[in-house]
């Protein structure tokens, strides 16, 4: 069945793998008989307010050829709305993809999806404090040293892809202090020193970081996780173990369950789906089945 679709591709995502899995998709996507817009615009911003005038039109799905950046934008497109959310995933991280079992760096495969697939209804992160009006996130939402540390990633020229974070890791470590947070959970107050505070939608960020290993995008709650207090040395120990998601044992680590979170810092800015995003203090809900998002069939496990 053809269908009404908006096509937004980041020619720049994935060292430039962006572009040529937006040439294909665009094809594709024709080739499916579909009637297809691309609203792709020379900047982010001129690319959203097309995008935004699709979906008030009525359009059927968003498609983003991305990162999880892209999700981000496609995200606050689509929440609330009638349209879908389809991702052709072209980043170096691609975590959104890779918790919802979507195809990764497969444009075929990803388009496909639009027919052979399924809509599923999936929560979002809603944050209404600290921001302009209302945002929406997808992923993961940190605020601590992963804030810091993406922020330093995103001003770095060189090297390319996971390996830029890496570094950036590296050169935040001597530096980095434990910071003061207040953190509520459903109206219960928290007030401790931490390393970092993430309010997980899913599993994992940062190209596989599995910080919340047991967050679940249709429970109607957040997995809230606090690193608190570490010498730089113990941290190094943990920090590797949060790919494997094994870091939930350390005893300075725990994990939260809640609808609703405020987080309270001073001078820290927040990031989510790997975007910078609010300064501290910010005010986030769950709204359960907020974004309709193409999957397949079968989540692979």
């Amino acid at each position: 069945m053809s269908q009404r679709v908006a096509l937004i591709v980041n020619p720049t995502s994935g060292k430039g793998v962006g572009r040529q899995l937006g040439e294909e998709t665009r094809r594709l996507l024709h080739e499916a008989g579909h009637d297809v817009v691309d609203v792709s615009g020379s900047d982010y911003q001129q690319a959203r307010t097309r995008a935004r005038e699709a979906v008030v039109d009525g359009v059927d799905t968003v498609v983003v050829v991305g990162g999880d950046g892209m999700v981000h934008l496609g995200v606050n497109l689509c929440a609330g709305t009638t349209s879908r959310l389809a991702v052709v995933a072209a980043g170096t991280g691609n975590d959104f993809a890779r918790n919802l079992g979507l195809p990764v760096r497969d444009a075929r495969s990803a388009v496909a999806l639009l027919t052979e697939g399924r809509t599923r209804d999936i929560d979002l992160g809603r944050v209404t404090h600290g921001v302009a009006g209302e945002t929406w996130f997808g992923g993961v939402l940190g605020a601590g040293f992963d804030a810091v540390v993406n922020a330093r990633a995103q001003r770095m020229t060189w090297p390319r892809g996971q390996m830029r974070y890496n570094l950036a890791v590296l050169r935040e470590l001597p530096v980095f202090r434990p910071i003061p947070y207040a953190v509520e959970l459903d109206g219960h107050r928290l007030e401790t020193r931490a390393m970092l505070v993430a309010v997980a939608n899913t599993t994992s960020f940062g190209g596989g970081m599995r910080v919340c290993p047991d967050a679940d995008v249709t429970d109607g709650l957040f997995d809230v996780m606090i690193v608190h207090a570490l010498s730089i040395p113990s941290f190094l120990r943990v920090f590797p173990k949060v790919y494997s998601g094994t870091h939930t044992t350390h005893p300075a680590v725990e994990i939260h369950r809640a609808r609703r979170v405020r987080l309270e810092a001073s001078g820290i800015q927040s990031q989510a789906d790997g975007e910078t995003f609010a300064d501290l203090p910010i005010d986030a809900e769950v709204v359960p089945g907020a974004l309709h998002v193409v999957t397949p069939m079968e989540v692979p496990a």
